[in-house]
Parts: C-alpha cells; structure tokens; sequence
C-alpha cells in the first residue's frame, strides 16, 4: 500500500510531514519535566465559572 507512487502524491507528502512533525512533538515533548505549582502562584490563579 505504502509504496514510492503514493509517496510522491500530496496525500503521501501530507502522510511522510504528519509522521514527521508527530515525531518531532513527541521528541521535544520528552524533554519538558512537570512540576507542581508553588503556593504562591497556586493563589494567583483564582477563577470563577460562572
């Protein structure tokens, strides 16, 4: 299914950047550590939904 034809489709070029920009964000989004919020900020942020 995945041949060299299909790759040279837009639909196949849209496929290899969906593959590659999801590789990517999963590369970078390793490296992001998180962390609980200190107190202070934790009361900073008061919301009310109404």
């Amino acid at each position: 299914m995945y041949d060299l034809r299909f790759f040279r489709t837009r639909l196949g070029r849209a496929a290899l950047a969906s593959v590659f920009a999801m590789s990517v964000f999963a590369a970078l989004s390793s490296h992001i550590t998180v962390t609980a919020p200190s107190a202070s900020l934790a009361s900073l942020q008061v919301a009310e939904i109404a």
